[in-house]
């Protein structure tokens, strides 16, 4: 690839590979860094940074790899899975579970019903594939959930959750997306509305918590961020307006300011400059982008591969060139999953194929360089 799209050196990914090899536990670590990870929403587009999230697991990065993990709306429930571990099955909510008009229907949008959080959070995060909440909670690596304080237009930035019932509040909250569910919803002494709102990226939150190093995990396929303010903003503007004086102008605002900041992450994808360092990781140029309200099951699997794929290069030094021309992939591979007594059971043949990858991009002589995807 003539134009790398980031520094393979780069700091995050260095202090990532350092500590792959290192026994160092969170609050103990030798390397004086502060390493966070942030994680964008976007509704069903969530598949990709879920599918990212899976492959830092394979590449022997689990949540604990880090020391505080930032996140808001489809991001959120991302993590709270990493956190929990074996995130190839949760990957697999958005094209087995969430991918229905249960779940998503434009059909309500007039009726402000377009997003059923009852069904994603109440049934599938609960019952289906439940969420290790304990495991959440005991977890030395804090989740750094954003939810957009509507009374008094900031973001705020939840961390500590005294039960099951409040977490799941949290989510819901993340999640309340403007004009596609009516209103606001409640949590703790506020009125909220979705994490995003005021802070289109949670990379911002982790810089102002003093990361040194951040791993900014972006949905949208890398390209220059596009400029004016599109008709469905303008709308949202106006109904954040309704809900709060003040609050739809904070919106577009902070949109404004997130172009900016796009600009300055893919500039420093390959000029990384001085303390604090950030890497944002995207699918790669000119790959369809998955759209929020996604339910086809072909589209979500590709933004899976790409998420996948993007991260095994970047961890593992691979060119993504090896992508592009069609010498590596991602690959689905089958396991198989029972259930019962409400318990989840099941067993995964150990193979972390990645390293397979790794390796293959340093020999001379051609070879099946394939990156399996667990789904």
């Amino acid at each position: 690839m003539e134009n790398k799209l980031w520094l393979e050196s780069h700091p995050v990914l260095q202090a990532l590979r350092a500590r792959r090899h290192s026994s160092d536990r969170v609050g103990n670590r030798s390397d004086g860094h502060k390493i966070g990870l942030a994680v964008e929403g976007g509704g069903m587009r969530g598949v990709v940074s879920a599918a990212m999230l899976n492959a830092l697991e394979d590449l022997g990065l689990p949540s604990t790899s880090f020391d505080a993990i930032y996140a808001a709306s489809a991001g959120a429930i991302n993590c709270a899975y990493y956190i929990g571990g074996n995130t190839w099955y949760p990957l697999s909510i958005y094209f087995d579970d969430l991918n229905t008009r249960k779940f998503v229907d434009l059909r309500r949008l007039l009726s402000g019903d377009a997003l059923n959080l009852s069904y994603a959070l109440d049934e599938v995060v609960t019952k289906v594939k439940p969420l290790n909440v304990t495991a959440l909670l005991e977890s030395p690596v804090p989740l750094h959930i954003s939810v957009t304080n509507v009374d008094k237009i900031r973001t705020e930035t939840i961390s500590e959750f005294s039960s099951t019932d409040e977490f799941i509040a949290a989510l819901r909250a993340s999640m309340w997306l403007p004009v596609a569910i009516r209103g606001t919803t409640r949590f703790r002494d506020f009125r909220a509305v979705d994490g995003g709102v005021l802070t289109p990226h949670p990379f911002q939150l982790a810089l102002n918590d003093g990361c040194s190093h951040v791993l900014s995990l972006s949905t949208r396929p890398i390209k220059p961020p596009i400029s004016g303010t599109s008709l469905m903003q303008r709308y949202v503007c106006r109904h954040l307006e309704r809900l709060q004086r003040g609050l739809g102008n904070s919106y577009l605002a902070a949109i404004k300011q997130y172009r900016i900041d796009r600009h300055e992450l893919q500039k420093r994808m390959l000029d990384p400059g001085g303390p604090p360092y950030v890497l944002d990781l995207a699918p790669l140029p000119g790959t369809a982008e998955v759209k929020r309200h996604e339910l086809r099951f072909g589209p979500l699997l590709t933004g899976a591969r790409g998420g996948y794929e993007v991260m095994c290069c970047a961890i593992d030094a691979i060119d993504p060139s090896t992508l592009l021309s069609g010498r590596a992939q991602a690959v689905p591979r089958f396991t198989f999953v029972s259930r019962g007594n409400g318990v989840n059971h099941f067993d995964v043949t150990d193979s972390r194929s990645t390293t397979r990858v790794s390796e293959a991009n340093r020999q001379s002589k051609p070879v099946d360089n394939t990156v399996e995807l667990d789904g």
